[in-house]
């Protein structure tokens, strides 16, 4: 099994930080539940990317508990230094 490492571009953490804000001006509390399930679908991509469908050049991964949308392309392997 292989495992990729997952790059979150700083302009998609202002959107989750966005998103969170959104939810909680809606309700206390569901910000976080909002921004603990995106989270949880980035962590999926370790395992899974590349296997959704692409739109506009990039795979698309819709989140499962939001009307959100995680756009991301599949590069090549990351050297990183252990």
């Amino acid at each position: 099994m292989r495992v990729r490492a997952v790059i979150v571009l700083e302009e998609a953490a202002l959107d989750l930080a966005a998103g969170r804000s959104f939810y909680d001006e809606r309700e206390a509390g569901v910000g976080r539940y909002f921004l603990d399930c995106l989270i949880s679908d980035l962590e999926s991509l370790r395992l899974y990317a590349g296997i959704h469908s692409i739109h506009f050049g990039f795979h698309r991964l819709l989140s499962r508990r939001f009307p959100f949308a995680i756009s991301y392309d599949v590069s090549g392997d990351l050297n990183r230094a252990s």
